[in-house]
């Protein structure tokens, strides 16, 4: 009786993944920083390689704490307010990329930031920008097919308890997430402009290319969410695990949506 448990939450067992993916993450920012300084790209990719294990193995750790039932009503609905306040704090993240972006837009300045551009004008005189009625509208309708096949398997999950629906649905938003990085990766290469020398083309990179970095890590847990399918994983009334990343998923699209209205029509 001494060692029943008559309460909602449990006692996660000790871990070194917060320590190691806080070092991590600064390794990982401080090599962005040196590589965006012209060294070498090597401490930038041990810090990635350092958050990609601190997310596989802490995650793993996560998902065995719901097989052994630690997952309880009340632990859920922390998860999910938890998830929620990522996501506020993602929010906040790309609003710093927009911000910039219709600073310089509304107020162009010249190189050094001193005086405003004699010009007056945006994007700066010799860029030239995409036709946001080709490929950029191309992407935007894959991202929002993307979304409606994550829809499609959570509702599969939560209403019918139809596997079957929610393994598919989850494939072709899988396919449809890669695709759209296949197609960002083309643009990107076919650009007229460059990251450096000029702050749109600066903005415009680090907006959409941290999009882009969200959209890889989002196909990336629809993936492990549709392996978890294979292993029978997830009920109707227990699929926290999906459920994030369905949230992420839409969170990504409507990014995507204020990009593409933002930064591909009306900044260009």
């Amino acid at each position: 009786m001494a060692h029943e448990k008559n309460h909602d939450y449990h006692i996660l067992s000790p871990s070194a993944y917060p320590f190691i993916g806080a070092v991590a993450g600064f390794v990982m920012l401080f090599g962005a920083v040196l590589y965006f300084h012209g060294s070498g790209p090597w401490v930038l990719l041990m810090g990635t390689v350092g958050v990609a294990y601190t997310m596989f193995g802490w995650w793993a750790e996560t998902i065995k704490e719901n097989h052994v039932g630690d997952h309880t009503p009340v632990v859920r609905i922390g998860l999910r307010y938890g998830f929620i306040l990522f996501i506020m704090s993602e929010v906040m993240f790309f609003s710093a990329w927009f911000w910039t972006f219709f600073k310089h837009a509304m107020y162009p300045m010249d190189p050094d930031g001193a005086s405003p551009l004699v010009e007056g004008v945006w994007p700066p005189a010799g860029i030239e920008t995409f036709d946001p009625w080709h490929l950029p509208l191309i992407n935007t309708l894959i991202l929002l097919c993307s979304g409606a096949a994550a829809t499609w398997a959570h509702h599969a999950l939560v209403h019918e308890n139809n596997r079957e629906d929610m393994k598919w649905g989850l494939i072709i938003s899988i396919a449809l997430g890669a695709l759209f990085t296949v197609f960002q990766v083309y643009e990107y290469s076919h650009a007229a402009f460059g990251f450096s020398g000029n702050i749109y083309g600066a903005t415009f990179f680090m907006a959409t290319g941290f999009h882009g970095a969200h959209v890889v890590i989002g196909t990336i847990f629809l993936f492990v969410c549709l392996m978890r399918v294979l292993k029978g994983h997830f009920t109707p009334e227990n699929h926290v695990g999906f459920e994030a990343a369905a949230w992420y998923w839409h969170f990504v699209d409507v990014v995507w949506l204020f990009l593409f209205a933002a930064v591909y029509i009306w900044g260009g």
